[in-house]
């Protein structure tokens, strides 16, 4: 079995572990599975061969056995179905995990994005500085749910699963604006995610890669 995704050839995160790539890295670290990295240009992305494998023209895919995905979500669990981990093994608990992993991708990550995008490609805009605070407050109201679900827990739920890996993921993008660390319990949340092996191996993979893409002497 061989497993190739694609990743940005130079990515726009300056290598600091925040392209979706990288949530498809860990789940295949946390499974133990080797795979290869085609690293595509953003150029390279819009063309039929890659819009053949995802029609948006993003990255990452994944390909196995004659098996094209696309969709970070889809991808991660399809690695936990597949071989086994990620998800606890009775139904209930299966189903409380994915669960969670809607909920990161979707209720948790869009006024995630929506305040990366205001802050990195508009704040040129004559209204960025009346809207920034609002988008702000849309962040936080969702942060305030999952902060008082979290507790004094160590994860969503018993053991960590695919619904905390894509979680952490999207958590990470409040890093860089200061926004994570005004909330303890995330930042602790999101540090213990980050000190898993697994997501250490798949950042310093993703870190070279980054690496490699910049220009020597």
């Amino acid at each position: 079995m061989t497993i190739t995704i694609t990743a940005f050839a130079n990515s726009p995160d300056r290598g600091v572990g925040l392209a979706r790539d990288m949530r498809v890295r860990w789940a295949l670290e946390e499974a133990g599975l080797a795979y290869q990295v085609r690293a595509l240009s953003f150029e390279a992305m819009k063309q039929p061969a890659h819009l053949a494998l995802n029609p948006f023209g993003q990255i990452p895919t994944y390909e196995e056995d004659g098996l094209a995905l696309f969709e970070t979500g889809a991808i991660v669990l399809h690695i936990a179905e597949r071989h086994g981990v990620l998800l606890p093994r009775d139904a209930q608990g299966r189903a409380r995990a994915i669960a969670w992993m809607f909920a990161a991708l979707n209720t948790v990550e869009p006024p995630i994005f929506e305040l990366s995008t205001a802050r990195l490609i508009e704040p040129g805009e004559p209204w960025a500085t009346g809207r920034m605070p609002l988008v702000e407050a849309r962040v936080h109201a969702q942060l305030r749910p999952l902060i008082a679900w979290l507790g004094d827990r160590e994860w969503l739920e018993v053991d960590f699963s695919a619904g905390d890996l894509l979680m952490i993921a999207v958590l990470r993008r409040l890093e860089p604006g200061g926004l994570l660390a005004q909330h303890p319990t995330l930042a602790a949340y999101v540090a213990r995610g980050a000190a898993r092996p697994a997501y250490q191996r798949a950042f310093a993979a993703q870190h070279a890669l980054f690496l490699e893409s910049q220009p020597t002497g």
